[in-house]
């Protein structure tokens, strides 16, 4: 068997995935794994440099007959305290946004958010003055406070429609052996099992409880709801028209 290519995100979220999968020596000598951003982890599968990738919901439809191939995800229950937007000014009065070059789903969560639960229209800046802007992952931890305002868009996108969300799940861009499938499930769910040994290893961030974040704030498992908010969220992307990015 050809190894398969496996995009990861380098992000502290996907800690427990990667404590999984690089205990596995099966997987490890069947597979060549990179640890990407998740906006690069999105390119690298549209562009089929990688088999299977950790991609963010709404690249999903930049991949034709995309699979989604484990019962795990990068997903919360409310607020996740890792997607943010931050701003100057409370939400009613915001005019600017600038986006997140990391991100693709968090960019177009913004903007359902700000159009269809905030009934805001705005215009996008790439300038650094912007009233408010985007912005995900580790580079989020221990920010809160440094801005005005900040908005969490888990916390949101539950008050707007009820459901959890989804922001990444493992994906293939083609058929993949269910032999190796099986392997792969099994690592992600041993690196969610033991997280608790992560935090030996991972180092402290002042006012930021990593503990909470991975035991509690981030919610791995790709529930049926989850999977009904992904639809949902590719329902407003369209129904917008929003590009992708």
């Amino acid at each position: 068997m050809n190894k398969i290519k496996i995009s990861a995100v380098s992000y502290i979220n996907t800690s427990p995935f990667m404590y999984g999968i690089n205990r596995s020596e099966e997987l490890l000598a069947n597979s060549d794994i990179s640890l990407d951003i998740p906006s690069v982890c999105a390119e690298k599968l549209i562009e089929n440099k990688v088999d299977i990738g950790l991609v963010p919901v709404a690249a999903l439809l930049d991949i034709p007959d995309y699979k989604i191939i484990s019962d795990y995800c990068i997903g919360s229950v409310g607020a996740v305290t890792s997607v943010f937007i931050f701003s100057k000014k409370p939400i009613e009065e915001i005019q600017t946004l600038r986006l997140d070059s990391h991100s693709r789903t968090s960019n177009n969560l913004a903007r359902v958010l700000l159009k269809n639960y905030w009934k805001k229209s705005i215009t996008l800046s790439t300038d650094e003055d912007a009233d408010a802007y985007v912005l995900i992952g580790d580079r989020t931890f221990g920010k809160v406070g440094s801005e005005p305002y900040a908005y969490d868009l888990g916390e949101a996108w539950m008050d707007f429609t009820g459901l959890p969300f989804a922001y990444a799940v493992w994906a293939a861009n083609k058929a993949i052996p269910e032999s190796f499938l099986q392997v792969f499930n099994t690592a992600l769910k041993y690196g969610l099992d033991h997280r608790d040994k992560l935090f030996d290893e991972l180092p402290e961030i002042e006012n930021f409880d990593l503990r909470e974040y991975l035991m509690k704030s981030i919610d791995f498992d790709l529930t049926l709801e989850k999977r009904n908010a992904i639809q949902l969220f590719h329902h407003y992307i369209n129904e917008l028209n929003l590009v992708v990015k």
